[in-house]
């Protein structure tokens, strides 16, 4: 599998390097922003940190939690007295940044988002100019996640007091700095166009009963082998799938225990990136809930050439003494061993620059505590929230009693190649289609924001 840029992404890459304007990285299902997301922070020559809103999102990106950084408190930041809450360490951390990564930014929330913005002044001594002079770069599709609200009543109130809604993108901090939104464009996983405007007018909500006669019309079958993954909208329904298709093998499990540093438990809390007994056993369909990070060897055209992703799709074939497993995927089969995962804190280090003849602060990662176990999980079903990002060449949706929660069934439609692929429980209705109508204004220009890719170089 060969990973490696377009146009597109290599010329927003070097916009963002180039400049120290705020960026909103946004775009439909399939338009690769964690491939370059994963490309700014492996060739991004700034002083960096990576971030995100709830610990699974962090572990996937590398990164830290938003309220490990900043350590920020839980609850409503309005009315914290933020500096109090910067240890010495977060402020030199702070201050040492170029440029501040938050991936997953639908689930910030604009009291978070102003939060940040105070935080990064104080760090940085620069009270009057936006973020302290750091520069964002956000990744996130509104359409897709949005911002749990409070369910404390009182801050409820605040919210609806002190923001027209509770996204990133109404923070106050927005009203005197420019955010510019780059919409990607080009979709890798889908190319029928049909299809793809399909998907479109659900993500937006201007899809019309035509358009999903013709999703239920290509759906309404059911799949022509048992292997097909199912996606749902909840873990019970994924969790009785998993354990029925499990029961069929004849065959004892073989149990893979995690091994961990004494204090993970403790440092990753309730977020643990993976199952600490894992049961599997040979004919098991499982997904990889890793990157591969052993072989990033150069692709001829560029790029990097990994042997499986996080969410690739492969079966069981061999579980031998050795403790590995071995994992057939589109006809290859791959040895894989136990993944670690690294709970990370960012501190300042200084070094001699050359150079300069002066001393130089670079931000560095320290690792908290580490989490080992085999990069696999069960997977004749997913939750439709866990297969964000994925990618399937045959899907079988559950809808169950219907989607719960805006963008849940176009994230769902979204993960299947072609129409070709996929197969409904029961019909797509309008009532399924939810889009909030904040997103939808902020998208649709109701901000001063840039779209596309005007300010970007020439491909």
């Amino acid at each position: 599998m060969i990973i490696e840029l377009s146009g597109e992404q290599q010329s927003l890459f070097e916009y963002i390097e180039q400049t120290d304007a705020h960026v909103f990285v946004t775009g439909r299902a399939g338009t690769g922003k964690s491939t370059l997301l994963s490309h700014l922070t492996a060739n991004s020559e700034k002083r960096f940190a990576v971030c995100a809103p709830t610990g699974v999102a962090a572990l996937n990106v590398g990164g830290v939690t938003i309220h490990s950084l900043f350590t920020f408190p839980f609850g409503i930041l309005g009315e914290v007295d933020i500096g109090k809450h910067l240890n010495r360490r977060t402020r030199d951390v702070l201050k040492a940044l170029d440029m501040l990564v938050i991936d997953e930014v639908s689930m910030v929330s604009a009291d978070m988002m102003d939060a940040i913005d105070r935080a990064l002044r104080i760090a940085r001594g620069k009270r009057s100019v936006p973020f302290g002079g750091a520069q964002l770069v956000m990744f996130g599709d509104p359409y897709q996640l949005a911002p749990v609200p409070p369910q404390d009543p009182s801050e409820r109130a605040y919210m609806a007091e002190n923001y027209q809604s509770g996204w990133f993108f109404d923070a106050h901090v927005w009203r005197n700095s420019d955010l510019e939104r780059f919409e990607l464009g080009e979709i890798f996983r889908q190319s029928d166009a049909e299809f793809k405007e399909i998907l479109n007018a659900i993500r937006d909500g201007s899809v019309t009963q035509e358009m999903l006669n013709r999703i239920n019309q290509a759906g309404n079958r059911f799949p022509p082998h048992a292997d097909v993954i199912k996606l749902a909208t909840i873990n019970a329904t994924v969790n009785q799938v998993n354990a029925q298709r499990m029961s069929l093998i004849a065959e004892e499990p073989k149990n893979f225990r995690a091994s961990y540093t004494d204090d993970a438990a403790k440092i990753f809390g309730r977020t643990l990136p993976a199952e600490t007994d894992l049961q599997l056993k040979v004919g098991a369909q499982v997904m990889f809930i890793k990157n591969d990070d052993s072989s990033m060897m150069k692709a001829p055209t560029g790029g990097t050439i990994k042997r499986w992703v996080n969410g690739t799709i492969g079966h069981v074939v061999d579980l031998p003494k050795s403790g590995i497993v071995v994992v057939e995927v589109d006809g290859e089969q791959f040895d894989v061993g136990p993944a670690t995962w690294e709970k990370i804190r960012y501190e300042v280090e200084e070094e001699f620059d050359e150079a300069s003849g002066k001393l130089k602060e670079t931000l560095v990662p320290i690792t908290l505590a580490e989490f080992k176990q085999i990069p696999l999980r069960l997977a004749w079903a997913v939750t439709i929230h866990k297969s964000q990002g994925q990618t399937y060449d045959e899907v079988q949706i559950d809808m169950g009693r219907g989607a719960f929660s805006p963008g849940q069934t176009y994230v769902a439609l979204s993960r299947v190649r072609a129409l070709e692929g996929l197969y409904l429980t029961r019909a797509i209705t309008m009532a399924d289609v939810m889009v909030d109508q904040d997103v939808i204004r902020f998208m649709s220009g109701g901000q001063s924001v840039t779209t596309s890719s005007e300010h970007l170089p020439p491909f």
